[in-house]
């Protein structure tokens, strides 16, 4: 039984033969729609996933032959989108605050979606935290990626990786000790840092 092809395998072949790349869209798209889903709501992760790929199919050339797996390299082009997207929705917040006031903004992440209790307190902590802890934490806490994974996708160390998931773990546990001591109600937020 012949073994299937990696995912660079599959896109070098795709720039002689772009429909090949639909096999990268099939392996991944999931995965990736799943965590624009969980980052900016399911209204916008349609779009948002539909640009991965279309970024990913146009630079489907630049793709580094010696990554086994697109799906660091995709989960990298779905930050990057959805950083531009925050920074538009940052500077639409801008404006509009000149006009009326502005209501809270959950750090680039308005539409997070954490139900059960403490869901509220959790989204703001993870808003709170600075964008390469969230993105971090994340990435390794719903996606299930590997340090070096991360790394990949963010375009940085593997120290950096665990340096920021390190800082962001203890901020959002020290956040969720105070509102528990407080209010007793956040077991589902702390599984998240766990």
């Amino acid at each position: 039984m012949p073994r299937e092809p990696s995912d660079a395998e599959v896109i070098a072949a795709s720039v002689a033969r772009p429909e090949l790349f639909a096999t990268i869209f099939h392996r991944h798209f999931g995965a990736v729609h799943a965590y624009l889903t969980r980052r900016v709501g399911g209204a916008r992760a349609d779009d948002l996933a539909s640009g991965t790929f279309t970024v990913a199919f146009e630079r489907r050339r630049s793709f580094r032959e010696d990554a086994d797996s697109a799906r660091p390299w995709l989960f990298g082009i779905a930050l990057n989108l959805t950083r531009n997207e925050w920074r538009a929705q940052q500077r639409a917040l801008v404006a509009v605050s000149r006009l009326t006031p502005a209501p809270a903004a959950l750090g680039g992440n308005s539409t997070v979606e954490l139900g059960g209790p403490g869901g509220e307190l959790l989204a703001r902590v993870l808003g709170e935290l600075d964008q390469g802890q969230r993105d971090v934490l994340l990435l390794y806490a719903w996606e299930g990626l590997s340090y070096e994974e991360i790394a990949a996708a963010l375009g940085v160390a593997v120290g950096t990786v665990r340096s920021r998931l390190a800082r962001a773990r203890e901020r959002v546990s020290t956040a969720l000790a105070i509102a528990e001591a407080n209010r007793g109600e956040l077991s589902e937020g702390r599984e998240m840092v766990e």
